[in-house]
């Protein structure tokens, strides 16, 4: 008789290790082209100071400036606005564009239909959206990021651009690569060359820069900047320095301004860095308060805010990775980066306003 042996215990199966959180997300082989396209872009338009001599002395003459906060000294020049808009720009265009991606369908419930092309009607100039932003405060990432987003939505979009710094020669430089094919070398073969497009068609993006403060403008230049359509207005970077240097009261009076003009059912997007790196003084005793805290207070708290209209927030997440993928090369290199994220939305409360948007819509 043979007597059977107890079953041997199997090894308990190994689990492979959680990713690290430092780890990039995995990312497919069509969006990681993507995003080195747009890397590329950064690359050819600002190869001059890139590749100067000069360019690591001038960042560090650049990074002083801000850290003394002498932003006539650090935006005061051309080379300076190209060297900041090459270090720091590229990386913020990826973050900025996948943020678009993430509200895309926000945006796209108040975007416009282009209008059929008389003079090609044949043209698929009907079929896409036309999505209207104004950026405050920002310049090269933001409109890099929303070429980004208008490439891959087939969109068409209408830019406004607003920053107290003379950031217009780069607007126009961004530009023209946006809309140009990027250079190939003279060796390429017929099928690349064939093959090599803009990422946006002439037309597709119409960029406009408007030098000024925006906590110096009134009503009826930002009225002007806003138009009559809804559309996103956007803060990237930007809130917690018009709290820290305008002030609390200015910073205030402007949002309220916002709200009061802005078209109905429009978008407020604001991004920043994260937790105590986003802090305001307030008052005598310089008690600091948070930027979200802040911005709540006067767009959402029912004390304070309007009774002819409402803030809805939409989206709000207190901090966020954007980490870069692994696979994309750039002349230097950039970092991941952290930041909070808030949505919010306008929507009239006046039974008036409510019949005119409607009819706009």
């Amino acid at each position: 008789m043979v007597k059977k042996q107890p079953p041997k215990k199997q090894p308990p199966s190994k689990k492979p290790p959680p990713p690290s959180p430092d780890a990039p997300p995995p990312i497919d082989p069509q969006s990681l082209k993507h995003q080195q396209r747009i890397l590329t872009l950064f690359s050819d338009a600002f190869n001059p100071v890139l590749s100067s001599d000069s360019f690591a002395a001038v960042l560090q003459s650049i990074k002083q400036a801000l850290f003394n906060r002498d932003f006539a000294a650090a935006f005061g020049s051309e080379e300076n606005l190209q060297t900041y808009a090459a270090r720091w720009s590229p990386t913020r265009a990826l973050c900025y564009a996948s943020v678009f991606k993430d509200i895309s369908q926000h945006m796209d419930d108040i975007a416009q239909d282009e209008p059929t092309s008389v003079e090609n009607p044949s043209s698929d100039a009907h079929s896409r959206k036309i999505i209207k932003m104004l950026s405050i405060g920002g310049c090269a990432a933001e409109h890099v990021a929303l070429a980004s987003h208008l490439h891959q939505t087939h969109s068409s979009g209408r830019l406004a651009l607003l920053d107290a710094a003379p950031w217009a020669n780069v607007v126009a430089l961004l530009q023209e690569h946006v809309t140009s094919p990027p250079p190939l070398s003279r060796y390429a073969s017929a099928s690349i060359k064939a093959a090599n497009t803009p990422l946006l068609e002439r037309g597709q993006l119409s960029a406009v820069f408007s030098q000024n403060d925006v906590l110096d403008l009134d009503k009826e230049a930002l009225r002007e900047l806003l138009g009559e359509e809804p559309l996103t207005v956007t803060l990237l970077f930007t809130l917690n320095e018009l709290y820290a240097n305008g002030g609390i009261g200015k910073t205030t009076k402007f949002l309220k301004l916002l709200g009061e003009i802005i078209p109905d059912r429009s978008l407020l997007l604001v991004m920043d860095s994260p937790g105590s790196y986003s802090e305001a003084a307030v008052g005598k005793e310089k008690k600091r308060y948070p930027m979200q805290w802040l911005l709540d207070h006067t767009l959402v708290d029912p004390v304070v805010a309007s009774r002819a209209y409402e803030w809805e927030k939409l989206e709000s997440h207190d901090s966020m990775w954007f980490r870069l993928p692994d696979g994309l090369s750039y002349p230097i290199q950039l970092e991941n980066m952290r930041y909070q994220m808030h949505l919010y939305q306008r929507r009239s409360t006046s039974p008036a306003e409510q019949i005119y948007s409607k009819r706009g819509a």
